[in-house]
């Protein structure tokens, strides 16, 4: 781990965590996306891979203009998250219910990310680089839409028919 002596160097190194984390959400996306059954959920999860592409290229606008490297220690955090996703998928369960968990873990990835794009977005307004605050308010506006999105789907139908299944 770098030395953090400053709050600029904190900045970088949760920055940095921030783009592994999305990186790790690529990756994981595809899976949640196969391993869903209700159409609406897959569809939830084939937008916000897209989205997640744009808040990759958004970071790396911020490190182009730190002058910085992305690159930096794997986010444990959010490798953890998704090993509790991937067990998700793994456990025996019906549709509805395994969709209904998928939700869960996908909302706990989300409330994650939405800690740390406002965590750096207020050390980003405290060093005086409003570009960067108004990438990062962009990309915290659309984790929290995912979330509702997602929250939104469950009361509305899939925790209803996993519900319904028992």
């Amino acid at each position: 781990m770098p030395s953090l002596d400053s709050l600029h160097d904190l900045y970088v190194d949760q920055l940095r965590d921030l783009y592994d984390a999305e990186q790790q959400i690529l990756d994981a996306l595809p899976k949640m996306e196969a391993a869903a059954s209700h159409p609406e959920l897959k569809k939830a999860f084939r937008a916000h891979a897209k989205q997640t592409k744009e808040h990759v290229r958004r970071l790396e606008r911020i490190f182009g203009g730190l002058g910085e490297d992305p690159s930096g220690e794997p986010c444990e955090g959010m490798k953890g998250l998704i090993a509790e996703g991937e067990k998700t998928m793994e456990e025996k369960a019906s549709s509805d219910v395994l969709d209904a968990a998928l939700i869960a873990d996908a909302q706990r990835v989300e409330h994650y990310e939405i800690a740390g794009y406002g965590c750096v977005k207020t050390y980003a307004r405290l060093l005086g680089r409003e570009s960067d605050v108004a990438l990062l308010q962009k990309t915290e506006d659309e984790e929290g839409d995912t979330d509702q999105l997602l929250s939104a789907l469950a009361e509305s139908t899939i925790n209803v028919d996993a519900l319904q299944g028992d």
